[in-house]
């Protein structure tokens, strides 16, 4: 599905502010994930009434459409969630797990408003720069790749370690080179529970961590 066929299909439920579908990098193709934000709640509430369960023209099975933010909230954004893959369409080893995993996760994050339009922190010059919350002590570089390697390009993981255990501290640090994916992947892994623990994610500021 492109992004028109996209913003064709949700359009006649609202007006959309803006739209996106998550490409893979390496293919081009579409990751089977997209974002539609809607003027007013009202009209995407009528949209995940309307689609959810669905299968548009061309598509093999019916898709899923939820709210990609707390209804509560006054942001009206609904998400795509295309339960349909392209078989030549390919994840390596665990991200394919991860990828299936986040699809079919309910999503009950903040409103992803002050993502959007901003000038905020977090851009290094090679990328925007993540900061990652709460981590076990077992956590290394592998969980922050398979986190966030579903969402676009990742130039580089780190998490820091007590220098004395060699245990991670809690918290780490992730480079994508899109906005975008990073502000897609932080709308979804804010509030994520990995383990028996509650991911804090957010771009970094200078009030954040030191690594």
């Amino acid at each position: 599905m492109t992004q028109k066929e996209l913003e064709q299909l949700f359009s006649q439920y609202g007006r959309i502010i803006t739209s996106r579908i998550l490409v893979d990098q390496v293919t081009g193709g579409s990751r089977g994930v997209g974002f539609i934000r809607f003027d007013k709640r009202i009209e995407a509430e009528e949209a995940i009434k309307g689609l959810n369960g669905q299968k548009p023209s061309g598509a093999a099975e019916p898709i899923t459409v939820k709210f990609a933010n707390n209804p509560s909230q006054k942001t009206s954004q609904a998400l795509l969630s295309q339960l349909y893959q392209s078989p030549n369409r390919r994840y390596p080893g665990p991200l394919h797990h991860q990828a299936q995993r986040f699809r079919f996760s309910p999503i009950t994050i903040d409103s992803m408003t002050s993502l959007v339009g901003m000038n905020i922190p977090g851009h290094t010059g090679t990328g925007w720069c993540i900061f990652v919350y709460n981590l076990s002590p077992d956590s290394d570089e592998s969980v922050l790749w398979q986190l966030f390697g579903p969402f676009g390009a990742v130039t580089n993981v780190k998490v820091i370690r007590d220098f004395n255990t060699n245990k991670c501290k809690g918290f780490g640090f992730v480079t994508m080179t899109n906005y975008d994916e990073a502000a897609m992947a932080i709308a979804s892994l804010n509030g994520y529970r990995l383990g028996d623990r509650v991911l804090q994610v957010s771009f970094k500021t200078n009030k954040t961590h030191k690594s």
